[in-house]
C-alpha cells in the first residue's frame, strides 16, 4: 500500500525588471543566500510586519486604565541610557596619544 504525500509548497511567479533582479541578486549574495531564499524571507518578513500593524490588542478595562496611567506618568530617566547619551560621538573624541609621541 503506497501513501501519497501532498506537496506543501506553492509556486510563486513574478515578472521583475532586470534592475530589480540585479539588486536582489546582489543583496542575496551579500547574505550568502539564494535568490529564492532571500525573496521568500523578505516577503514573509514584510507580510508579518503588515499583519502586526493591523493586530487588535484586547485588554480589560482595568488593564487599559493601568496602561493609560503608565503612558501619562512622567518619564523616569534610565541611568545607563543617560550615560550613553552623554558620551561624545566617536568622531568627536580626541584620538588616543600613542606612547613616545
Amino acid at each position: 500500500m503506497s501513501t501519497v504525500t501532498r506537496r506543501k509548497e506553492h509556486p510563486l511567479s513574478m515578472r521583475l525588471p532586470d534592475a530589480d533582479i540585479a539588486v536582489i541578486d546582489r543583496a542575496a549574495s551579500l547574505r550568502g543566500r539564494s535568490r529564492t531564499d532571500f525573496v521568500r524571507e523578505a516577503a514573509v518578513r514584510a507580510a508579518e510586519d503588515v499583519l502586526m500593524d493591523h493586530r487588535i490588542v484586547r485588554m480589560s478595562a482595568k488593564g487599559f486604565a493601568h496602561f493609560l496611567a503608565e503612558l501619562d506618568a512622567p518619564a523616569a530617566p534610565v541611568p545607563a541610557m543617560v550615560e550613553v547619551a552623554q558620551r561624545p560621538a566617536p568622531w568627536e573624541r580626541k584620538p588616543a596619544r600613542k606612547p613616545g609621541r
